[in-house]
């Protein structure tokens, strides 16, 4: 949040963050084919902060393992995110760091698509839209300011 803006949604709903994954021995042993599955992508996006609140993308609810899709042997993942109110100003800069946390983590093979949940923000088909949109994903990144922001947004913190 940049000093002095008002916040459009002052007092989120905060949620309980999901526990963390258990290792089988499997995982560890690079002799094991080990696919990635939709915990391990969730994994990647529920602690990308949140741009207005110091609270995770998991702690808002706007990411969910349930809404996450992977199909390893198609190369294909599938994210929907639901922004915590209906006309979020934030929704693409959410939208775009998800993208990109998943862009620096996974293979490139990979094909990521992110969208808004199906009816809940104003302007998701507008927002989908420049999300799925490659060269302005590019466009964005090249940025510095916005870039700042969305390394920001993924930046570790202390939990």
């Amino acid at each position: 949040m940049s000093g002095g803006t008002r916040l459009e949604n002052a007092n989120p709903m905060i949620f309980q963050r999901s526990g963390e994954r258990l290792l089988k021995e499997t995982d560890e042993d690079e002799d094991v084919h080990d696919p990635i599955d939709d915990r391990e992508i969730f994994d990647l996006i529920r602690t990308i902060n949140d741009p207005e609140h110091p609270l995770s993308l998991e702690e808002l609810n706007v990411v969910e393992q349930v809404r996450v899709k992977v199909n390893d042997a198609e190369s294909t993942v599938g994210i929907e995110f639901t922004p915590t109110i209906p006309h979020c100003s934030m929704a693409t800069l959410i939208g775009l760091s998800i993208k990109v946390k998943l862009l620096r983590s996974l293979p490139d093979r990979f094909k990521i698509d992110v969208n808004i949940t199906p009816g809940t923000h104003a302007s998701e088909e507008a927002v989908n839209k420049q999300l799925a949109d490659k060269e302005r994903v590019a466009a964005a990144l090249e940025n510095s300011s916005l870039l700042e922001v969305v390394n920001q947004c993924l930046s570790t913190r202390s939990i």
